[in-house]
């Protein structure tokens, strides 16, 4: 479930939510790869995601078309970058909510 806001902290009756952006484009098998990764591990009352197609916008086309899927933290920009596992998604959101 992809859920968008321009605001990269909601407030939620169970406090804050985090907010990401995963850079994507359709036909990514490494980007269903890592979608599937996001819903298995981030908690859907704590984490929102918003998928970016990167096909149309040629600013992240050029920046992120090589190395797509990535997930960015909209509060902080901190960027994990593909390959990753769900440990490594795990330290990140962990590192990411210890900034926020």
């Amino acid at each position: 479930m992809v859920v968008y806001s321009h605001n990269p902290l909601i407030f939620h009756k169970e406090g804050f939510l985090l907010s990401f952006l995963m850079y994507s484009t359709d036909g990514c098998h490494l980007c269903d790869v890592a979608e599937q990764l996001l819903i298995e591990v981030l908690d859907c009352t704590k984490h929102q995601v918003d998928v970016v197609d990167i096909a149309f916008d040629d600013q992240l086309l050029e920046k992120y078309g090589a190395t797509i899927p990535v997930l960015i933290d909209e509060a902080s920009q901190e960027a994990l970058y593909w390959p990753f596992d769900q440990e490594q998604l795990e330290q990140f959101v962990d590192r990411v909510s210890a900034i926020g």
